[in-house]
């Protein structure tokens, strides 16, 4: 069965300890619980577009470690393609350590180990997947220079690239821009990018068209509870947030980008993609936890019904 959505990027093992705050430089705090859970923005990506009703594959890389057996075991149960999943002998998988508050920020430290050795050799060793797929997806944990390859890549075959630029440290590449659709940040990212505050709906409206202006076709920037904004030649559009209590925003953002993925290959419009996509964030952030925060597509669909009501 060929997949629709194509994911390069990178796989974690979060280590997730939940604190009262978030702590200040040098200080001890006492947690309150700790959990080991899946993570890593490009497979909670792809498990969001394969839980939403997509078909999906995963181009990436583990360590030969307990944690990358379990991350591709992950991705199976969730029937996921793997077999562009490269096991790297001596090495550890990429983890991340994720501290949560009570009100439900949280604070992230990256070790890559496996995802740096995604190359783009290894994603033109997949090159077939990338020709049957019809929705390219790519972040920033794995290396610029695989990205930027898979990027070009995805644009040389006509797919929908969607580039969501996270974690962000620096402005992308001019070259990059005309090879992107979708370039999917938040609020922090859109920042950086574009080198322009972000703290209002003109601001981030700002942003957004600059992004737009240095190449890529389409702009989503994700604005949290004040909801999205859509960019594109014709103009700007804004989707206010669904009403919801958060409980912990990790891996919000990855299940907007692969909501908003899975709805683009069934054929929904870019508006009704991003409602969708909004909706499964929403239900995201009401449980606590990385993949296992991701809902299913019956979930959202009736939740959507529920708020239509």
């Amino acid at each position: 069965m060929q997949a629709q959505v194509v994911v390069i990027g990178s796989l974690n093992m979060d280590l997730v300890a939940r604190a009262p705050r978030l702590p200040r430089a040098g200080e001890t705090l006492a947690g309150e619980s700790f959990v080991t859970l899946p993570g890593g923005k490009g497979a909670n990506q792809a498990v969001a577009a394969a839980r939403l009703g997509a078909r999906v594959a995963m181009v990436g890389c583990i360590g030969d470690d307990a944690h990358g057996q379990q991350l591709r075991d992950g991705l199976l149960a969730e029937g996921i393609e793997c077999s562009a999943l490269t096991r790297i002998e001596r090495c550890s998988s990429g983890t991340a350590l994720i501290v949560v508050d009570d009100s439900s920020q949280n604070a992230i430290v990256i070790v890559a180990g496996a995802n740096a050795e995604l190359s783009p050799q290894r994603v033109s060793d997949c090159e077939g997947l990338l020709e049957a797929a019809q929705v390219v997806i790519c972040q920033l944990e794995v290396p610029t220079e695989t990205v930027a390859h898979a990027l070009e890549r995805g644009r040389a075959l006509g797919k929908t690239v969607i580039l969501n630029p996270a974690p962000a440290s620096e402005a992308l590449p001019a070259h990059w821009y005309p090879w992107i659709d979708y370039l999917i940040p938040n609020e922090s990212e859109a920042a950086l990018l574009s080198g322009l505050p972000v703290d209002s709906l003109e601001s981030a409206l700002a942003a957004a068209e600059h992004l737009r202006k240095a190449g890529a076709a389409k702009v989503i920037l994700t604005l949290g509870a004040r909801g999205a904004l859509f960019v594109d030649a014709d103009g700007h559009r804004h989707f206010p947030a669904p009403s919801v209590r958060a409980v912990d925003t990790t891996a919000a953002g990855d299940t907007f980008v692969g909501a908003f993925a899975a709805a683009l290959s069934r054929g929904c419009s870019e508006a009704r993609a991003i409602r969708f996509g909004q909706s499964a964030a929403a239900l995201s952030v009401t449980r606590a936890g990385a993949q296992p925060s991701i809902p299913y597509l019956a979930e959202v669909e009736a939740s959507e019904m529920g708020s239509d009501a």
